[in-house]
């Protein structure tokens, strides 16, 4: 629990810094002030969970923490911020986290930023008589406000949670909350349940902390109308939009966007930490799936297409489930990453430590500190010793000891697609006038009935006539604006129609399309191979297939990432359904390259799944023998290595059709 509280403060402390560095290079009056939200499931029963956050925060501001613990949690939420993250609602942009800025971070920086404060103290309550929904904290060792409860009724809290503590009566008119959006507000933190949301309007917020929010209709209800209070933004006065669009319309200089544009990235961000990561993980499925930017506008043109739904046809995907046998026990595939002379320094360590003292140390339970010393013995069946840094041996001791307890996933069935592949329901563009885009897309979605239609006039209409109307078919159309062109198709086999992809780089007028050039190269040499007499999927008796988008589908691999020491999900680009007679197929493919380093971990994660012995496991779902496959698309072969994985790459389309059904004979 203290974790999290201080990496949410952490966070903060940064984004406070962050404005400091726009105010310190421009002045004031751009941006806000950073303002951290904790939102709980209870306030007032015993145990509540807004007390506990209380009581932990209190114990930060009156004597900070360890020194062990702050470099515990200040270099774990580091490794977190690594890895190229991407936003939730910028499919393009990529988190960029000041090494400099965040290692210079201390507890006085903490004290400062977000307690308004020189140093530890205790706390004191001030509340407004007239008022009995809020009250307000600040340190002794300060005269200004830090934090603000914002409930139905703060008796509960005064007589009995905050009986002992010194409590100020002040007079002034205005509420805190009231002015938490002037310039003036020293409130860096709300807390408050689901009374204050409504009808609150604020650009502050760059953090929200969520306390046991379960997973239920109305909570998720809760949190994404809550999230909405995190995403607005004003760099200017009037303006609320983030500086790169205002920019782009001419609504700030030039010579200001130079000074801001490396700047701003914290201050226009925000940043999500919870208790239950179950409930995150509901919380941003929902609101991938349901935010819309205000300047965009959904397209309902996309439908599934009628044929994977004619009857035969079933489209099956994997279910998952925890295995009881922890990750590390897994040897062939999931040894842990670390440095060679660390390795060497962690095993001097544990030899010489005590049991009592690595108990202490490292949170962990007598069963696991056994596992570990076994393992250290064995290093070459748990460990790979050209792996990571990680830089801290406590912090070591710790990731190897939560390797011990991580639960990997296998298959538990197979199941027949239903809303997992949903991205097409989402597709948006921030166009103004979508008439031309609609009837092109309308045009192609409609290109089949209207073939079918014409065909079954062939023979009744004048020859000249039925060329001249043959030739108004087309199965796909190009649509161009400002430049950037998006071509819209019917391919026949893809899971929804009609598809639609960039042509050339730039197209940022659109949504949840395939735009990857990689991506759109493979969409379009599948085309090409299709059009060949002799392709190799005219040897099955049917297929289809369809993009992923890895913010909104819910198909994945699971695989062991060293960088956050979880079970992380691969979500390939593609998804394959082939049948032929009674085996089934069902095959990912990702045309990404091998300069994307985290492959080799994710061909594991696929091996430890669905391989046995090197081949793929057969799978039953009803009559189908069903195999999964994996197949990762280069330009160049040469540079696959080790070679024992070059079977997973291919760079012509017959190459993997090839092998998939090699795969498949007696």
């Amino acid at each position: 629990k203290q974790k999290v509280v201080l990496k949410a403060l952490l966070m903060l402390a940064y984004v406070h810094k962050a404005q400091k560095a726009i105010q310190d290079s421009v002045g004031d009056g751009l941006y806000h002030r950073p303002l951290m939200l904790v939102l709980v499931n209870s306030v007032n029963t015993e145990d509540a969970d807004l007390e506990l956050f209380f009581r932990e925060l209190e114990r930060i501001a009156r004597k900070g923490v360890s020194e062990k613990l702050w470099q515990a949690v200040k270099n774990e939420l580091w490794q977190e911020l690594q890895g190229n993250l991407a936003f939730v609602f910028e499919e393009n942009e990529r988190l960029h986290v000041s090494q400099d800025a965040w290692q210079s971070l201390d507890m006085a920086d903490v004290l400062w930023e977000v307690f308004n404060a020189e140093s530890h103290g205790a706390i004191e309550v001030l509340v407004r008589p007239s008022n009995r929904q809020e009250m307000a904290f600040k340190l002794q060792t300060s005269d200004r406000p830090f934090a603000l409860i914002k409930i139905g009724d703060i008796s509960t809290w005064l007589k009995g949670k905050l009986s002992g503590y010194e409590v100020v009566e002040r007079f002034e008119d205005e509420s805190y909350f009231a002015r938490l959006n002037q310039d003036d507000s020293h409130i860096t933190i709300l807390m408050g349940s689901r009374t204050f949301y409504e009808g609150w309007d604020s650009n502050r917020p760059n953090v929200i902390c969520y306390i046991n929010i379960g997973v239920g209709e109305d909570a998720r209800k809760f949190v994404l109308q809550s999230v909405g209070r995190g995403v607005r933004i004003e760099p200017l006065k009037g303006k609320r939009k983030r500086l790169l669009p205002l920019y782009n319309a001419g609504e700030v200089d030039k010579s200001l966007f130079s000074q801001l544009k490396d700047l701003v990235q914290p201050l226009e961000s925000l940043f999500i930490f919870g208790t239950n990561r179950q409930a995150l993980q509901t919380v941003i499925k929902g609101l991938k799936q349901e935010r819309v930017r205000t300047d965009e506008r959904q397209l309902s043109l996309f439908e599934i297409n009628p044929e994977v739904q004619k009857e035969g046809v079933r489209l099956l995907v994997p279910v998952y489930k925890q295995v009881a046998q922890p990750l590390a026990e897994h040897r062939q595939v999931a040894k842990f990453g670390i440095a060679g002379d660390e390795f060497d320094a962690l095993k001097c360590f544990v030899e010489a430590t005590d049991d009592q003292v690595l108990l202490m140390l490292g949170d962990t339970t007598p069963a696991n500190l056994r596992l570990l010393r076994k393992s250290l013995s064995e290093p070459g069946s748990f460990y790979q010793q050209d792996g990571r840094r990680h830089g801290d041996l406590l912090r070591l001791l710790r990731r190897v000891l939560e390797w011990w307890t991580i639960l990997p996933e296998e298959v538990e069935r197979l199941k027949e697609l239903q809303d997992e592949i949903c991205h097409f329901r989402y597709i948006a563009v921030t166009l103004k006038d979508i008439g031309e885009l609609e009837r092109k897309a309308k045009a192609v979605k409609e290109y089949p009935d209207r073939a079918r239609e014409l065909q079954s006039q062939y023979g009744t209409l004048p020859p000249a006539e039925f060329m001249e109307r043959a030739k108004s078919l087309r199965s796909s159309e190009e649509f161009d604006y400002d430049g950037k062109k998006i071509a819209i198709k019917h391919i026949a086999q893809h899971y929804y129609l009609p598809v639609v992809l960039s042509v050339g780089k730039g197209v940022d007028y659109i949504r949840h399309i395939i735009k990857t050039p990689s991506e759109v190269d493979f969409v379009n040499d599948l085309e090409r191979y299709l059009s060949q007499q002799g392709n190799k999927f005219r040897e099955f008796d049917w297929w289809f297939f369809s993009k992923l988008d890895e913010n909104l589908d819910e198909i994945y691999i699971p695989y062991y990432d060293p960088k956050t020491n979880r079970i992380a999900r691969f979500k390939p680009d593609f998804i394959f359904w082939l049948k032929k007679g009674e085996r089934y197929y069902i095959v990912f493919v990702d045309p990404k390259g091998t300069e994307h380093v985290d492959w080799l971990r994710k061909v594991e994660g696929y091996r430890a799944v669905f391989e046995e012995n090197g081949r793929p496991k057969e799978l039953q779902h009803d009559k189908f023998q069903v195999t999964v496959h994996l197949f990762l698309r280069t330009d160049d072969m040469s540079k696959i290595s080790p070679a024992e994985y070059q079977r997973f790459w291919f760079d012509q389309m017959d190459v993997m059709i090839g092998r998939l059904l090699m795969a498949g004979s007696p």
